[in-house]
């Protein structure tokens, strides 16, 4: 305290609500408290570990002041801007004095500066300063002098300094302002690169995140690093790695190297994590110098946790009074019990997958147990909804109703939050960035944005309890003038052999391949797919049971501007045909599978595929979109080797998750092979992939024959090429819209580019802007 403070004084202060309102006669004798008094005498009251003093580098300051003037810089209690001297002796106003006061209470909340419009000279103050003589007057450590003045730029009394400093003390708190960074989606999107089109990509890479982390660790050293998993697959790098230029036992994977560079403190495990199998997996992750963490994956035999279910973090971090201490970050993670169905091949009898709420809810009081301050979860999860499903994949939302829960990253969904979420999702702060008090980001996809979490523990006697925490996501530049050169120097090998990779040319295109209408006409870069799959499955039944059944094939447009991004979408121009253009049409690095199915498990294979589609109201002439955006492009498969109309004007049979909505709708209409009514108790075989052999897709889940074979889909397409040398991409039209009603203005939306590859004579029209960047055209 600067010096004790007589009650006859006190009470005087308290009377006239604030500072002492002292009359001109009185005023000059006061005693006036100089910038080197205040320093020295917050400092003191604060009980802060002085440093050396050694940064201070004014000429004016003795050196004696020098541990006092340093530390109230970094604390931001003094303004230094102006001028090369720091002026020791010169009279601190009250203005300066309460600024530097506010600006160490750090609460983490926001006051409205209207309360400012209470006092008559408050324009002579500096605007840049609102925010703290706002924050001050919420507080109530300033309240002003009875004539509503503040008098702001008057030199501060030693009688008022006493008072503001007791009413300062009574706020001021030990903080430690902690934050979290996040990384989620990345799919071996390590450069600013689009092996697709072989080309520079300034919309991706972990490259250009790099600069984002870089920057907000510069603005808080208490900063963590955690990745939200599916690191390994994605692009054609993780299929080099993982195929063709193999990882020896010791070799770093690209993703790894990348990450230690950036100094991660801990990852979760995404679902594409496990596309290659466990012990590519392991392979992988045991040269990482940081822990991978999963609380929901068991080892089948022996019942315990596959992987560690949690970490530790200790971190050291400077306080508000700065000093240097350990807080205690514990990290635990889950991933979608779905891998189960997704990588059966892989993980059927080896491992079981426990509910994500409640794998959650059981390690964190042993994270608790063993001293964590605060808990994180990596959530690769989507935000989900309010109801808990046991199993179910998305549970984000529900987890941040979980006792104990202090933070969240979330992602697999490849979406953005703080964001829009549908409205059924309650105690949702879009502005603070939280869920149901905690909060919580989602950092988009491919290195597309990263997620910054902010928390502010406050002492609570020997333990740290979290009073506050905000989230944003910050989003990469839009040219390449953030890519950190030193990360990509260091996967530039990968890199090279990537590219090199991708260039190998297979054969040839008769006409351009893309996808832009994929959902509303049969589509040539389905076509390629289902016919290279059904080649295959001839071949590979050949000799067996299954030779004298009809093949039909499955595909699904992959790219298709999926989750809001008019530029995903595939276009290959006539011409060579590359490995690069075979990535593109087919992105995922599945496996091929056969099921034994009937014909009316074939028709509702296909009703839930209809889900895609909104239903058209034949009466209504106002705009009605066509294609439902809940419904993911990928669930919509074209099957080929029947023929079928589609009639959008009846409701959709199943909903997005594939459960019944409306048990009598049939959307499915004239469904053919060989060109009579569709035999139900007839039996197909069916080429698809293993994520849709091992899913539980209506038609799908009823077959009585399951065989998935160890070669890739895309190196079936890459066979089928090459056989064929030149391919005519070509759309065989085996489905279409039934009539659609002559009144009804139906529309749906792709890419701009699309415009100049309508077919002729077709029932599309462009019509103008979309949303998002998207076109907007309609369809007959």
């Amino acid at each position: 305290m600067w010096k004790k403070v007589s009650a006859s004084a006190l009470a005087l202060s308290i009377a006239v609500t604030g500072f002492t309102n002292v009359n001109n006669a009185d005023a000059a004798k006061v005693d006036q408290v100089t910038r080197g008094e205040y320093v020295k005498a917050v400092i003191e009251s604060m009980g802060i570990e002085l440093g050396s003093g050694k940064t201070v580098k004014f000429s004016d300051v003795p050196d004696t002041l020098k541990p006092y003037v340093e530390k109230a810089i970094e604390l931001k209690l003094i303004d230094v801007k102006n001028g090369k001297n720091f002026k020791p002796d010169a009279n601190i106003t009250r203005e300066e004095a309460v600024v530097g006061l506010t600006n160490a209470i750090q609460d983490g909340k926001t006051y409205p500066e209207d309360i400012l419009k209470n006092y008559k000279d408050i324009n002579s103050a500096d605007k840049e300063n609102f925010d703290e003589l706002a924050k001050a007057i919420s507080l109530g450590f300033l309240t002003g002098y009875s004539d509503k003045t503040l008098k702001l730029k008057n030199a501060l009394a030693e009688n008022h300094f006493d008072l503001l400093l007791e009413r300062f003390l009574k706020e001021y708190k030990t903080k430690v302002s902690l934050r979290i960074l996040g990384t989620s989606d990345i799919h071996t999107n390590i450069m600013n690169y689009d092996y697709y089109k072989d080309t520079e990509s300034n919309s991706l890479g972990l490259v250009k995140v790099a600069t984002l982390i870089k920057n907000a660790r510069e603005e808080n050293s208490n900063s963590l690093l955690f990745d939200n998993g599916d690191a390994i697959q994605g692009t054609p790098l993780g299929s080099y790695k993982q195929a063709i230029d193999v990882l020896e036992d010791g070799e770093e994977h690209p993703s790894i190297t990348a990450m230690e560079y950036l100094d991660y403190d801990a990852s979760t495990l995404g679902n594409h994590e496990f596309n290659y199998g466990l012990d590519y997996l392991d392979e992988v992750y045991d040269d990482a110098n940081f822990p991978f963490v999963n609380a929901n994956i068991r080892d089948a035999a022996s019942g315990s946790y596959k992987y560690n279910p949690y970490v530790i973090v200790e971190k050291e971090v400077v306080d508000s009074k700065g000093n240097e201490l350990t807080i205690k970050v514990g990290v635990t993670g889950i991933v979608p019990p779905q891998i189960l169905n997704w990588d059966k091949s892989h993980l059927l009898g080896k491992v079981t997958v426990d509910d994500s709420v409640q794998a959650v809810e059981k390690v964190i009081p042993e994270m608790q147990n063993e001293g964590a301050d605060v808990i994180v979860v990596l959530s690769h999860s989507g935000l989900g909804d309010t109801t808990h499903t046991e199993g179910e994949e998305d549970v984000t939302y529900l987890l941040s109703k979980v006792d104990g829960v202090d933070a969240i990253i979330s992602g697999h969904a490849h979406g953005v939050f703080p964001g829009e979420v549908d409205d059924s999702l309650t105690g949702v702060d879009i502005e603070k960035g939280t869920m149901n008090g905690v909060p919580v980001v989602m950092p988009g996809k491919y290195g597309s944005h990263l997620g910054v979490i902010d928390l502010t523990l406050e002492e609570k006697g020997e333990e740290w309890e979290v009073v506050t925490g905000t989230s944003e996501v910050r989003e990469i530049a839009k040219d390449s003038s953030d890519v950190d050169q030193a990360l990509a120097a260091a996967v530039q090998e990968a890199h090279d052999g990537t590219i090199e990779y991708v260039r190998q040319p297979v054969g040839k295109t008769s006409a351009d391949i893309h996808s832009y209408f994929s959902q509303v006409l049969d589509d040539p870069s389905i076509q390629i797919v289902t016919n290279a799959q059904t080649l295959y499955v001839q071949q590979k039944i050949k000799g067996t049971e299954f030779e004298n059944l009809p093949v039909l094939s499955a595909g699904a447009p992959f790219k298709a501007g999926t989750r809001s991004d008019p530029e995903y979408y595939t276009y290959v121009p006539t011409g060579e045909l590359a490995i690069k253009n075979v990535a593109d049409l087919y992105l995922y690095d599945n496996t091929l599978a056969i099921l034994k199915v009937t014909g009316a498990d074939v028709k509702e294979w296909l009703e839930m595929s209809a889900g895609q589609f909104n239903q058209i109201d034949s009466a209504s002439k106002d705009e009605q979109q066509l294609i439902n955006a809940d419904f993911r492009s990928y669930n919509y498969d074209v099957i080929d080797g029947v023929t079928y109309e589609i009639d959008v004007t009846q409701p959709a049979k199943y909903d997005a998750s594939g459960n019944v909505a409306n048990e009598s709708a049939e959307r499915i209409v004239n469904l053919q092979y060989n060109g009579q009514p569709i035999d139900l108790d007839q039996e197909f075989i069916v080429a698809t992939n293993n994520y849709r052999a091992n899913g539980s897709f209506p038609g799908v889940r009823n077959a009585s024959h399951i065989e998935v074979y160890p070669d890739e889909n895309r190196q079936a397409i890459i066979d089928y090429i090459i056989a064929n040398e030149t391919i005519d991409p070509s759309a065989d039209n085996n489905w279409k819209f039934a009539e659609l009603p002559t009144s009804a203005n139906v529309v749906f939306e792709s890419s701009k580019k699309a415009v100049d590859f309508i077919p002729e004579g077709s029932n599309i029209q462009y019509v103008g802007e979309g949303t998002d960047g998207f076109g907007k055209y309609s369809i007959k």
